[in-house]
Parts: structure tokens; C-alpha cells; sequence
């Protein structure tokens, strides 16, 4: 077999592989349930496999097998078909029919049926000897390759793919979590805001692979901002809107919790103006597993089906070099982007450098006055030929900013994903970062959030809270640790930050401990005795204003310079935490659970118990199931960690 059918053959498989996980039907838990059980395991080694995926078909009902490869799945009474999952493995279905036990045994992808290779196809494969026998064509094999773990069964001469084997080299950038800050000492904090999200869906993918994930993969702000909250639309002369409602910390009942959101103004997809888009696609060998390149080639499609006449699509591609697959071209022609798309194949080293120069030069050429002009990058990650140091990539997208050029990232894979290097190219490229785990969010990033995710209406949006000490002893940022500024960098119109699309919304939460609240969770010093004694209520020192702070932002029209500035003073009315808003607790039920998973010392009586408790009383409309779906994922949490307290 050649080496080019061979290729064709892998993502044929790994196509058919990635593509059950579509479907996002929610099923209303209010029918009649019945519950499940049994195991998952490898067909030929026999071995249970822990966190395979098992699904009800066409819906978003889904459980992960434990260690023992074992699962129990609650699902409606009438349900006819259960969906069988996991990396490097065929999917399989299985009719439920009247059986309350389904016990399957994956196979493992077969990969290659011949042993006549070439090296370009075999660039990142090592080959582990299945048994004994045919030694030799184990050895030719790997002068060929590197990095990845397949298996060779000599009594078919075939070869298997074992995703388990890999070395995780996932790469993610450390923060220590923000403390309490004395309001007489510190009585600004600011921030840029962050409408990324994609902490949260790779957070999702290790629960439901029955993993927890590691510390510093959990970003909260971005757990709390993958939700959309029910804000009221912009009214005024500004196309941002400020909410804000205070009520008790429900972790900690003496203190209170500030809630602040942002809404940018809802615009229909006919009213925006035309795109200049470059699909910049990584196509290296590292792309090849099936929630890789064609997770992205399914994204991609999802996303020309949104294009208008007016809007304008390229695509470079990069591996070993970089090169144009498709000249800028008409979102009225979807056929032939599909076509190109289409094409697409993984094999080579990772030019990442080389790719973006060659994008922002397409972009440049092709580029719309007052238009959306943006590249959506799509890979793993892995930049390791040409522009490769952080350093040289943000000097490179920082300079492509300024001249109108921004950047999206879109992340997919596990095993190799770098977490840290996308944060940096999105944060440089006055873009955003979403982490693709299946189709269902791919359709959220690029259907649904359409808008959001590629029109940008309003940037470098900052936001200054300046607290009122004698009402507010001492607060802490809940996340937002890599997104924090200098006060000064507020009124700093040269400094960066965060930007918001047509329809997006941002949350931050304050957790404040208020004026006579005694604490041993924040440290003080001696009182100075050569400045003036803040804490003396002389009537000098200290506001006798009501208001317990004021909520600043600062943002910027998408092709202005100077920056624009909100005001609202906030009033804490007491409001009990039972009487507050939807938003308000599931907010705080999500921040709670990015505290746990952090093992935070600030985390007092949160528990996932209360967590869900709160999220479910907090559901609202949810009518795309994403707030149900957490709910799943923390009972999930809360299994693992009973589990490991057992152990």
C-alpha cells in the first residue's frame, strides 16, 4: 500500500472516529429514567479502559468510565442507542434495547495494513514490538520515527495506535492564586478583562477522561466566563453595558461577594461589516489523531457555513514549510473552501513562524478598511521550527496588531497541547482562545458565538474597582492572576487589554470582608508612624460615603486610540444570597468549584456538594444545556475526590 493511501486511510478512520461526539440535543431529565451499567475494554489486551467516553446518541447525556473501566449512565426509559468512545480507539455503538448491563470491548484504531513504508508517512511513529515475531520490520520501521507509541500485531501485520503510551508534554503557565488586599493599603484593583474560555472545555475534557485536572490548567474567570448571563443590552451612547449586585459569600456567609458583569451590544451577522479571514491551519505530524486536524477540518466547514458574500476566506498551512492552500476567496464560493479544506493532510514538523508570517501577509494584501481583518489559527501548539521563542511571536503578533490584523486561537489535541504558548499569542493579538474538545463546541465558538468570537466592537477594555474602606476592610479578585495592571495602567491609553465581541459578556466576582469582620485570612502591619492613620474614624481619614465602592471601565472604539470611561457607584443593600439573581449564583457555584479544584486557602466552607446545589437552582433558560452540563461534570468532581479520600 502507498504511502499517501495509507495517509488517506488514517483520516478516513479518524474522521468516523471524531464524528459521534456531534449532537447537542438536551434530554429533559423530567421522563422516565432508567440507569445503565457496565464496563469498557481493550479488545485484544483485554484491560479495562479508564476514561472512555459512553454517550446516549444525539443527545448530551454522557458518563466516563473509572479506572476499572466501569460506568453507570442514568437515561431516559426509551432510549435506543449508546456511543462508545475513546482516543485511539474505533467507536462503537450499542443498541440498549430491554438490557440494563452493556459491557463493550473497544478496537483499536488500525492504522496501517501493510509494511511497506515510506518515511514521510512514518515521520513521528515509534513502533513497540507486539510480540516477538517479525522483529526485524519493528527495527526498519523506527529508523523512521519518533514520538508517537503504535503497536505491530505480527499475526495480522498490522499496526495499532495506543493513545495511553504517550508522554504527556502539555504545557501550561503557572500563577499564584490573587490574596486579600487591605482596602486602606490598596484601595484600587485592576485588571484587563478576559472573555477567553477555553480553561473550562479543557477542564472538561480531563473530568471526562476521570482525570483531575492540574492546578494550573484551572483559570477561574474563565470557568465563570464560558457561560452566558442573562444582562440587560446596552441602552445609552455606549456599546457596553455594567451590571453589578452584591449579596453574601456563599462560602464564607460573613463576608460578601461583588458580582460585576459586562454586555456588549448584540449586533445581527447582516449588520457587521465584511471579514478578511485566514484560516491558519497546523498540519504538522503531531495534528494527526482524530481530535486534531479533522476536529479542526469539521470546525473550519461549521464556520464557512456562517460566511456572507462580503466575506473573504484564505487558508495557509503550515508543517514542515508553510504554504497558501487557498487564495482568498468568497464566502459565496463554499464549495470550493470546502474543497480545500477537504484536502487537508498532517505529516511533518511544526513551521508555526513560518505559517504566521505567511498569514499576516495574505491578510495584509487582502485587508478591508474598517473591516474584520483577523487570522484564526488552529493547532495543538506545538511551535518548535522557525519563530518559536514566546518572545519573538509576541514582538511579531503585537506588531501585526497595531496595524489592524487580530488573531484567534483555537486549540485542540491532548498529550502535546501548549496551553501557555496559545494564552500568550491570544493575549498579544487582540484575540481570543477557545480550547475545541468535540463538535458540540465547536459549533458553540463558531455558531453561536459567531459574533463574539470574531467581531471585535469595542478593545483593551480595563476595569478599576476602587473600594471605600470604610465600608470594605479587605478583597480579593476571584482569578484574573495573568490579566492584572498596575492603577495607573487604567488611564494609560498605550497599555493593552482585553477585548469583547458583538453580543459578549464578562463576569468578575469580588469576595470582600467587610469593616469590624474579624478574619485570620488576611495579614496587616504595624500602622505607620510617620503617615496618616487611615484607620482613625476622625472624620478626616476615612469616606462617610455610603457607597461601598465604584466599578470604572475603560475601552476603546475597535479602530480608535483614546479610550472611553464608565463609572457606577455600587450600594450594598444586603441582599440575602436566597433572593439574588440567577447570574449571581451560578457565577459563585462555578467559582466555588475553580476554588476546589485549585485546593484554594481562601476556599472556607466551599464543598462541589453546595456548588451544585447552587448551580442547580441557578439553571435559568439554559437552552443549550451548558449549565446542566456543569452540574454533571462537578458530580463527576465529587466521585473523583471520594474516590481518592478512599484510596
Amino acid at each position: 500500500m502507498k504511502a499517501s493511501s495509507i495517509v488517506k486511510t488514517v483520516l478516513v478512520m479518524a474522521i468516523v472516529a471524531g464524528s459521534v461526539i456531534l449532537g447537542s440535543n438536551y434530554v429533559s431529565a423530567d421522563s422516565k429514567q432508567k440507569t445503565i451499567t457496565g464496563a469498557v475494554s481493550d479488545a485484544i489486551t483485554k484491560a479495562p479502559i479508564g476514561g472512555a467516553m459512553v454517550m446516549l446518541k444525539r443527545t448530551s447525556i454522557t458518563a466516563t468510565t473509572d479506572k476499572a473501566g466501569k460506568y453507570s449512565i442514568s437515561v431516559p426509559a426509551d432510549s435506543k442507542i449508546l456511543v462508545f468512545s475513546y482516543s485511539g480507539y474505533e467507536v462503537r455503538e450499542e443498541k440498549i434495547a430491554t438490557r440494563s448491563v452493556v459491557n463493550v470491548s473497544l478496537q483499536p484504531q488500525i492504522i496501517l495494513n501493510d509494511i511497506q513504508y515510506e518515511k514521510e508517512a512514518l515521520d513521528e511513529i515509534v513502533v513497540m514490538a507486539y510480540a516477538d515475531k517479525k522483529l526485524e520490520t519493528t527495527r526498519r520501521i523506527s529508523e523512521y520515527s519518533r514520538n508517537k507509541y503504535y503497536v505491530v500485531d505480527p499475526t495480522q501485520s498490522q499496526m495499532y495506535y495506543y493513545p495511553q503510551y504517550v508522554a504527556n508534554t502539555e504545557e501550561y503557565g503557572s500563577f499564584t492564586e490573587n490574596k486579600f488586599q487591605l482596602a486602606k493599603d490598596f484601595p484600587l484593583s485592576t485588571f484587563s478583562i478576559d472573555v477567553d474560555a477555553a480553561s473550562y472545555s479543557n477542564v472538561r475534557r480531563f473530568i471526562n477522561q476521570g482525570q483531575m485536572p492540574p492546578k494550573d490548567a484551572v483559570r477561574t474567570e474563565e470557568l465563570i466566563n464560558y457561560f452566558n448571563y442573562n444582562y440587560p443590552q446596552p441602552m445609552g451612547k455606549h456599546p457596553i453595558n455594567v451590571i453589578t449586585e452584591v449579596s453574601d459569600c456563599p462560602w464564607n456567609m460573613q463576608n460578601r461577594l461583588l458580582h460585576v458583569g459586562i454586555k456588549a451590544k448584540d449586533i445581527p451577522i447582516e449588520e457587521l461589516s465584511g471579514s478578511n479571514l485566514i484560516f491558519l491551519i497546523d498540519v504538522s505530524g503531531s495534528m494527526s489523531s482524530a481530535n486534531k486536524l479533522p476536529l479542526v477540518k469539521s470546525s473550519m466547514k461549521m464556520l464557512v457555513k456562517q460566511l456572507r458574500d462580503i466575506d473573504h476566506v484564505a487558508i495557509v498551512t503550515y508543517a514542515g514549510s508553510a504554504g497558501i492552500t487557498l487564495e482568498s476567496t468568497s464566502g459565496k464560493d463554499k464549495e470550493k473552501i470546502n474543497n480545500a479544506i477537504d484536502k487537508l493532510r498532517a505529516c511533518g514538523s511544526t513551521a508555526g513562524g513560518m505559517g504566521i508570517k505567511l498569514a499576516y501577509k495574505i491578510a495584509k494584501e487582502n485587508f478591508i478598511k474598517n473591516g474584520n481583518n483577523r487570522l484564526i489559527l488552529a493547532t495543538d501548539g506545538d511551535f518548535n521550527v522557525g519563530v518559536s521563542s514566546d518572545e519573538d511571536l509576541e514582538q511579531l503578533i503585537e506588531k501585526e496588531r497595531q496595524n489592524g490584523v487580530f488573531l484567534t486561537v483555537l486549540g485542540y489535541g491532548m498529550g502535546n497541547y501548549k496551553d501557555s504558548k496559545m494564552q500568550i499569542l491570544a493575549q498579544k493579538g487582540n484575540g481570543n482562545h477557545a480550547y475545541i474538545d468535540n463538535l458540540i463546541e465547536a459549533k458553540k465558538v463558531l455558531v453561536s458565538e459567531f459574533g463574539g468570537t470574531l467581531f471585535t466592537i469595542v478593545k483593551d477594555v480595563k476595569l478599576q474597582v476602587e473600594f471605600n474602606p470604610a465600608k470594605v476592610q479587605a478583597y480579593r479578585l476571584i482569578g484574573y492572576e495573568s490579566r492584572m495592571l498596575k492603577k495607573e495602567d487604567f488611564n494609560d491609553d498605550t497599555k493593552d487589554a482585553g477585548e469583547m465581541g458583538a453580543g459578549h459578556t464578562v463576569t468578575a466576582l469580588y469576595e470582600i470582608i467587610p469593616v469590624g469582620i474579624n478574619s485570620n485570612i488576611i495579614s496587616s502591619v504595624d500602622d505607620l508612624k510617620y503617615q496618616p492613620n487611615k484607620n482613625k474614624k476622625d472624620g478626616k481619614a476615612l469616606s462617610t460615603s455610603i457607597e461601598l465602592l465604584t466599578v470604572k471601565i475603560r475601552y476603546k472604539e475597535p479602530v480608535g486610540d483614546a479610550s472611553k470611561k464608565i463609572e457606577v457607584p455600587v450600594i450594598d443593600l444586603k441582599m440575602p444570597l436566597a433572593i439574588s439573581s440567577a447570574n449571581f449564583r451560578f457565577s459563585a457555584a462555578v467559582a466555588q468549584v475553580g476554588m476546589l479544584l485549585h485546593n484554594s486557602p481562601y476556599k472556607s466552607e466551599a464543598s462541589y456538594e453546595k456548588a451544585i446545589a447552587m448551580a442547580k437552582g441557578a439553571y435559568g433558560e439554559d437552552s443549550e444545556g451548558y449549565r446542566h452540563e456543569f452540574v454533571k461534570l462537578v458530580e463527576n468532581l465529587q466521585l473523583m475526590d471520594e474516590g481518592n479520600e478512599i484510596e
